[in-house]
């Protein structure tokens, strides 16, 4: 299975804009640029790479852990999966990515906050995405709803 998303750039880097088109059609000739990347703090300027890193690691990571959470017999309600990415600068210049933090609060009758929280760290140490992020720190705080 392969999926596929487009980036189009035109300008320079601080100036320039770009497009984003993803193969389901979710983003469509979506904007992203300097600012939007590296300045606007609120995140309502466009998208970015990091975004989308940090979206496509927190939808990994809840499926995996869904289908662990079955496994086990304790299918959960609800996932509330949330990766905020850090990106920031290198001391060479330039930017790197460092972490992604997955904060987690999760609705599983019949799951002790124990097991819970063993199949979650499992989950991500396993999704995908998380093994794809390997040369970065990925820390999770999960807990179920009280």
């Amino acid at each position: 299975m392969k999926r596929h998303a487009t980036a189009i750039w035109k300008g320079a880097l601080k100036d320039g804009t770009g497009t984003i088109d993803t193969q389901s059609g979710a983003l469509k000739s979506h904007g992203y640029s300097f600012k939007a990347r590296f300045e606007d703090e609120s995140g309502k300027s466009g998208t970015n790479p990091e975004e989308l890193l940090a979206a496509a690691h927190a939808g990994c990571f809840a499926m995996q852990l869904s289908a662990m959470l079955a496994d086990n017999g304790t299918p959960a309600d609800k996932l509330d999966a949330k990766a905020v990415v850090t990106v920031e600068p290198k001391d060479s210049g330039g930017f790197k990515i460092t972490s992604s933090a997955i904060t987690l609060v999760g609705k599983v009758p019949g799951a002790s906050e124990a097991d819970f929280k063993a199949i979650a760290t499992k989950a991500k140490e396993s999704c995908p995405v998380s093994v794809a992020l390997g040369a970065i720190d990925i820390s999770l705080d999960a807990s179920l709803e009280a």
